[in-house]
């Protein structure tokens, strides 16, 4: 028998080109599964070959479990850990206790239960080796070839039995394909799957386009190009920005080509896509400036507060800022990183008086001064208390009219107005009394929602958008606890 072992062992490996230890481990899957059918699966069973000689060993096997778990099936396959003990000092739960049995003939546990569990063992074999190659191929554009189209899917032959799947969701807009067509996706991710390793491809994705320019621009290739961002409305618009790493080169010129070859290029791939090339910046005004082309922007108003940009654009030009269906401001928008805010040049203007009205009213009532020392710190750029508060002395004095005195006594005012607000707060929230909701909800109770309720969170809804850390800087629980109240508060917004 242990020679039949060896030449199975010997022949599968050649056939299959898989290891020769992947084929023991089948062989010893197939007799220690025929062991346990002889036995009617009253017992378990493992096998060991010996991979030198093909002489094999069969062992009756317990698993070890806690002494008071009930086993309602399979129950000979199991041992208590008190009577596991007496067997094996020191066996600990999870362990196996192994007895010796008598091995069953090789050639009696049937050859279609022994080929069928070495084929599955082969094919699991295959399908890994299949993940590991292409997982690191994960970021790259791959061609494949047109198998049949499922529900607007498209199913690609990669060779070498294997499929990749571009979802109708990833494609580039209305584009068609028939059998056979080679079409090229970006490789995004790679699942192992019962059925075979399965490879989700996208044409639609940001990155598809920026890998193309690298395959079509060898500067990009080459690192004398960076690519720094890419937003797409796919099968419709795109913008991509570039810098040049090198002062004399023209990264936009470069991507562009030579009678506009390479850009041309990309936009064929893309089923026409239309491809706007940025020149990135470091200054994020002249990012953003840059990125809303080809419209061009008069103003810029900058919160870096909540990251945000007014544009302003001239009456004619505001279509073409925004863009069909918002198309333009939209894509900027994504390239840059900020949300942006197109308006006409005497929009911005109103919306500039209304909110210097507002910080000059807020400058009057708080620091008890005249209109024009309030319109003169918002003038100099001061918008909030706690600025004319923590700003540098110094640089207040620079302000013509200012001197040391009013310096000082502006700096206190400010901070004597943000005290007394702090405590008004304070109070507002310690006589906060928390909503129904709160207070009903799973595992809270009512000294927790007052607990709560005083650090200004009130409703159900309040505590759903807390981090855990958030909710242990209040409440004295674990961080389990924490985590439970959060996702019962978060329920309704799954429901």
């Amino acid at each position: 028998m242990s020679k039949e072992v060896l030449a199975v062992v010997e022949i599968m490996a050649n056939e299959k080109g898989v290891e020769k230890e992947i084929i023991f481990d089948a062989i010893e899957t197939a007799l220690a599964t025929a062991t346990r059918r002889s036995y009617d699966d009253e017992i378990d069973a493992r096998v060991e070959i010996n991979r030198i000689t093909g002489d094999y060993k069969t062992y009756r096997r317990w698993e070890v479990i806690e002494d008071d778990v009930y086993i309602e099936d399979k129950v000979g396959w199991y041992i208590r850990h008190m009577d596991a003990v007496d067997e094996k000092p020191g066996a600990e739960v999870g362990e196996y206790i192994e007895e010796e049995i008598e091995s069953i003939d090789f050639g009696r546990i049937g050859a279609q239960t022994a080929k069928q569990v070495i084929i599955q063992k082969v094919r699991e074999a295959e399908r890994k080796k299949i993940v590991e190659v292409y997982e690191k191929r994960v970021g790259e554009i791959l061609t494949g070839q047109v198998k049949r189209i499922d529900r607007g899917d498209v199913i690609l032959d990669m060779g070498d039995n294997v499929d990749a799947i571009i979802p109708r969701s990833e494609l580039v807009g209305r584009e068609t394909f028939r059998m056979g067509d080679r079409v090229r996706g970006y490789l995004q991710t790679v699942e192992f799957r019962p059925r075979g390793p399965q490879l989700f491809m996208s044409r639609g994705c940001k990155e598809m386009l920026i890998e193309l320019f690298k395959i079509e621009v060898p500067e990009i290739s080459d690192e004398l190009i960076d690519v720094m961002s890419a937003a797409r409305d796919v099968g419709f618009r795109a913008k991509i920005a570039v810098r040049a790493n090198d002062p004399r080169l023209d990264p936009i010129g470069a991507c562009v080509g030579m009678r506009g070859g390479r850009v041309q290029a990309v936009t064929n791939e893309l089923n026409g896509e239309r491809i706007d090339i940025i020149m990135w910046d470091a200054n994020d005004a002249q990012f953003v400036i840059n990125a809303m082309a080809p419209a061009e922007v008069t103003s810029i108003m900058v919160d870096e507060d909540k990251h945000t940009m007014d544009l302003a654009v001239e009456d004619e030009q505001l279509s073409q800022a925004i863009g069909k269906n918002g198309q333009n401001i939209r894509l900027a928008s994504e390239l840059t990183g900020w949300e942006l805010n197109v308006m006409t040049q005497s929009e911005m203007n109103e919306k500039h008086e209304l909110e210097s009205k507002g910080q000059i009213d807020i400058f009057v009532n708080s620091l008890d001064v005249d209109e024009e020392i309030a319109e003169v710190l918002v003038a100099e750029g001061f918008t909030t208390l706690e600025e004319v508060a923590y700003v540098p002395a110094g640089e207040m004095l620079e302000i013509d009219g200012f001197d040391e005195e009013i310096v000082t006594e502006l700096k206190q005012r400010a901070k004597d107005a943000l005290l007394t607000m702090a405590i008004a707060e304070e109070e507002k929230q310690a006589l906060a009394e928390p909503a129904q909701d709160l207070i009903d909800l799973e595992g809270m109770n009512l000294d927790m929602a007052k607990k709560l309720a005083s650090n200004g969170v009130i409703t159900q809804e309040d505590l759903a958008e807390l981090g855990t850390d958030e909710v242990l800087e209040i409440l004295e629980i674990d961080e389990k606890e924490a985590a439970e109240l959060i996702l019962k508060a978060r329920a309704p917004w799954f429901e």
